[in-house]
């Protein structure tokens, strides 16, 4: 994976034990996403495709806290006709944080209608 997108994590990320709580990593992973897909040229809004999330597994190694920078290294994993995985690996320093893995399903805007993943799309990203 070599795209890594940094979030410092806020205090109001945070939970009654002052560690980041569960379902911001959702967030933290749609963030990173959005940031990988417009590093590769890739803007959806507007476009002849989009996606959705079908499936969406995280798993935890540690937790992050207020304050620390959390580096999540996004890549592709698994190439479907309509749908492909994305890899998620969340990081303070050298400590592991968590991992996660997204299912997204291309859709014809506008609709739930599945449409084969854009070939363009499929260059840029790379192989899993």
């Amino acid at each position: 994976m070599s795209f890594v997108h940094r979030i410092r994590v806020r205090y109001g990320e945070c939970d009654m034990q002052r560690i980041v709580f569960n379902a911001n990593y959702l967030a933290y992973c749609d963030d990173a996403a959005d940031q990988w897909f417009r590093s590769l040229g890739v803007v959806v809004e507007g476009g002849t495709w989009d996606m959705v999330v079908k499936k969406a597994t995280v798993t935890w190694a540690g937790s992050a806290r207020y304050g620390d920078e959390l580096d999540i290294a996004v890549g592709v994993r698994r190439w479907g006709r309509t749908s492909f995985d994305v890899g998620f690996e969340g990081s303070v320093g050298e400590r592991p944080v968590f991992t996660a893995e997204l299912t997204y399903v291309a859709i014809r805007p506008g609709t739930a209608e599945p449409v084969p993943v854009p070939d363009g799309f499929r260059a840029v990203a790379g192989r899993p």
